[in-house]
C-alpha cells in the first residue's frame, strides 16, 4: 500500500519551499511549514520578506474546519515625533527609460507585524518549537545561498535603497556591488536574530532595543508601538462559485472586495469575459462606488510582496503573503534586516513626510486565498504583484472554480490586467482573442511573453483523497514540492 503524502508547499524560492518541506518531513503540519518558510524567505528573498514588515495569513484548522484571516500588517505609530526632516529622505533611481522616487529613512517606518504574526501562526496549531522551525533560516544565513536571477533582478531595481547607508552597503553589497546571480550571499546576523528569537519573546531580546535605536534619528516608533501591536483575527469574505466556496481577505484590505466584485460580474468564462469583469471592477474602483468607497479611502500600500501556500494531510492549510515595502535603507544593527518604509509610500502619505494617520492598521492589495472545492478538495493560493494581485487571483480562481481547470493549467494560463482603462495582456495563448481585446481596449500593451508583471501565483491542492498537487509560478521563479 502506498504511503500517504504528508503535505505540499509552494513559494517564491526553492530554499523557501525546502525549509517548509523539511518541517513536513519531520512531522510538522502546515503551520510549522509556513513559519519555517517565512523565516527562510527573509534570508533568501530579502527584497520581499523581512522581519521588519508584515502580512496576512488565511488559515484552515483541520480539526475544527474553521477558516480565519490573520492580519499582521504594519500599523502606523501612535504619535508623530518632530518634523521628521532628519528621518525622511528621497532617492531617485534611474532605470534608463524611467525613473522612480523612493522615500526612505527612520521616519518612514510603521510598526512591524512580522514578529507577532509568526507568533500567532505558531499559536494557531504549530507542533514544533521555534528553534526547530527557524533552523533552516539560521543554517542558510550562516552558510550562505546562491543568488537567483530573479532575486538579483529585484535587488538591482531597489539598488538605491540597498546601498543607501554604510551598514546597508556592507550587508547587501559587501564587495562594493550587489551580488551577481549565482554568487553566494551570506547574512549571519539574521541567523543570530532567529536564534535569539527562538529562545524568547522578541520584545524581551536585544532585537526590539535595536529596532528602537534605529528610530532615534527622526523615527516615530516607540516601545509602546511595539508592545501594543496586535494581530487581528478576521472573518474572511466568502464567495460561492459553482459548488466551491472561496475565502478572501476582508476589509480593511481592499483586494478581497475587488476580487469578489470581479467574480460576481463575470458574464462569460473566456478571456474577453474576464477582461470585461476586470474592466467593470476597475470602473467601480475609480468611481469608488458602494462598499469600495470606504475601503479605497483608507491608506493603502502594495509594493514588494511574496507568497507561500501550504496544505497537510490533517486538513490544515496556510496561505500567507508578506511584504516589507521596499525597505527603509537602514539596517537594524546586529540583526541583518531592514525595517519597512511604508509611511513613505504615496498611497499612505500623499502629502509627504507626516501626512499619515496615527495608530491605524493599513490596508493592502495582498489577498491570501483558500478554496473549498467540490468533493472535499482544499486549495491554498496567493500572489505577489502589487496592484496586479487582484487580477492574478481573480483569473486563477475563475479558471479553477468556473472553468474547472487543474491547478497547473490555471496558474500557467495567460493573464491580463486592467488599470485606469489600460489593458496589459500576455499574448501567448490568447492570440485569437487579441483583435477583440484591442477593440474593447484601444489603450493597451501586448506582452509577447509571460512576465513577472502579472504576479506570481503559488498554489497547492489537497484533493480530499490523500493526494496533493502544487505549483510555483514560473513568472516569479516559484517552486513547489509534494512531501511523501
Amino acid at each position: 500500500m502506498a504511503r500517504q503524502a504528508k503535505g505540499t508547499i509552494a513559494a517564491g524560492h526553492q530554499l523557501t519551499v525546502e525549509a517548509g518541506a523539511e518541517m513536513l518531513r519531520e512531522g510538522g503540519n502546515a503551520f510549522d511549514a509556513a513559519i519555517a518558510a517565512l523565516a527562510t524567505a527573509c534570508v533568501c528573498e530579502p527584497v520581499l520578506a523581512s522581519p521588519g514588515g508584515g502580512g496576512f495569513a488565511m488559515i484552515r484548522n483541520g480539526g475544527s474546519g474553521k477558516t480565519t484571516l490573520l492580519d499582521f500588517f504594519p500599523q502606523t505609530p501612535k504619535q508623530k515625533r518632530g518634523d521628521c526632516s532628519a528621518g525622511f529622505r528621497s532617492i531617485t533611481a534611474d532605470f534608463g527609460a524611467a525613473t522612480q522616487v523612493f522615500h526612505i529613512g527612520p521616519a518612514t517606518v510603521a510598526a512591524p507585524g512580522f514578529f507577532a504574526g509568526l507568533t500567532a501562526l505558531h499559536e494557531s496549531g504549530a507542533t514544533l518549537s521555534l528553534a526547530d522551525l527557524f533552523a533552516p533560516a539560521i543554517r542558510i544565513g550562516k552558510t550562505g545561498h546562491r543568488v537567483t536571477g530573479y532575486q538579483h533582478y529585484l535587488s538591482t531595481v531597489v539598488r538605491p535603497i540597498l546601498t543607501a547607508t554604510a551598514p546597508a552597503k556592507k550587508l547587501f553589497a559587501p564587495s562594493g556591488d550587489l551580488p551577481a546571480a549565482g554568487s553566494v550571499f551570506y547574512n549571519p546576523e539574521i541567523a543570530d536574530l532567529f536564534a535569539e528569537w527562538a529562545q524568547s519573546d522578541w520584545l524581551q531580546t536585544g532585537i526590539a532595543g535595536q529596532v528602537l535605536a534605529e528610530q532615534n534619528d527622526g523615527g516615530h516608533l516607540t516601545r509602546e508601538d511595539l508592545e501594543g501591536y496586535r494581530v487581528h483575527a478576521r472573518e474572511p469574505l466568502c464567495v460561492d462559485l459553482d459548488g466551491a466556496t472561496v475565502y478572501l481577505n476582508p476589509p480593511p484590505a481592499a483586494c478581497g472586495t475587488l476580487i469578489r466584485y470581479a467574480l460576481t460580474h463575470l458574464d462569460a468564462f473566456d478571456v474577453t469575459g474576464m477582461a470585461r469583469a476586470l474592466h467593470l471592477t476597475d470602473q467601480a474602483r475609480l468611481a469608488a462606488r458602494g462598499d469600495l468607497a470606504q475601503l479605497l479611502d483608507r491608506p493603502m500600500r502594495q509594493k514588494g510582496t511574496t507568497h507561500i501556500s501550504v496544505a497537510d494531510a490533517e486538513g490544515n492549510a496556510c496561505s500567507v503573503t508578506v511584504s516589507n515595502g521596499t525597505g527603509n535603507g537602514e539596517v537594524v544593527a546586529g540583526y541583518g534586516f531592514m525595517l519597512n518604509n511604508i509611511l513613505g509610500e504615496e498611497d499612505v502619505n500623499p502629502a509627504g513626510r507626516a501626512d499619515w494617520p496615527v495608530d491605524t492598521r493599513l490596508a493592502s492589495m495582498m489577498c491570501p486565498t483558500l478554496i473549498d472545492a467540490p468533493g472535499g478538495g482544499l486549495i491554498a493560493l496567493g500572489s505577489g504583484g502589487s496592484n496586479r494581485i487582484r487580477s492574478a487571483i481573480f483569473q486563477v480562481v475563475a479558471r479553477i472554480c468556473l472553468g474547472h481547470a487543474g491547478l497547473e493549467e490555471a496558474v500557467r494560463a495567460p493573464r491580463l490586467h486592467i488599470e485606469n482603462g489600460h489593458l496589459d495582456v500576455e499574448a501567448p495563448g490568447v492570440v485569437s482573442a487579441l483583435p477583440q481585446l484591442k477593440v474593447l481596449f484601444p489603450d493597451h500593451c501586448i506582452w509577447p511573453e509571460k512576465n513577472m508583471f502579472f504576479g506570481g501565483v503559488h498554489a497547492v491542492c489537497a484533493d480530499g483523497s490523500g493526494r496533493f498537487s502544487s505549483i510555483g509560478d514560473h513568472r516569479r521563479e516559484g517552486a513547489a514540492v509534494v512531501v511523501d
